[in-house]
């Protein structure tokens, strides 16, 4: 999905359909995880898990 056009129009535009009829359910699908990240603010930066790195030294016996 090209992420470097973004278009507003009406949501009584009639053409709506006929657009989405011609994508393919991948690119469909791609619009709508894009919508939701949008929705719900996510950053997946933030929504990793963090992780902590120690080291330690091993005892010599």
């Amino acid at each position: 999905m090209d992420k470097t056009v973004f278009k507003v129009t009406s949501i009584r535009d009639n053409d709506n359909r006929s657009y989405w009829k011609t994508k393919s359910f991948s690119e469909k699908i791609e619009a709508l995880e894009q919508l939701r990240q949008t929705v719900f603010g996510y950053d997946p930066s933030s929504e990793r898990l963090q992780r902590t790195l120690t080291v330690t030294q091993l005892k010599k016996n």
